[in-house]
């Protein structure tokens, strides 16, 4: 029988590669604004929208790998 600690394991992969997809999605969200953008100043408008799904992105894929790694410490 699994305990709480041994669902810590996938329940952190799955957190992990849901912010891995949020950095991709942000990834190309950026190389879609450097393809339409007429000049640096819409450039730069249009990454800083994104930074926020970037920054939130990482901070979920490290809170992923942060809950693997306390499952493998514990198991």
């Amino acid at each position: 029988m699994e305990t709480h600690v041994d669902l810590l394991i996938p329940i952190g992969a799955v957190i992990s590669v849901i912010g891995i997809i949020g950095i991709a999605l942000s990834i190309v969200q950026v190389r879609r604004a450097k393809r339409m953008a007429a000049n640096d100043d819409e450039l730069r408008a249009k990454i800083q929208a994104v930074l926020p799904l970037n920054l939130g992105a990482f901070l979920v894929s490290v809170i992923g790998l942060m809950c693997v790694v306390i499952g493998v410490i514990l198991t």
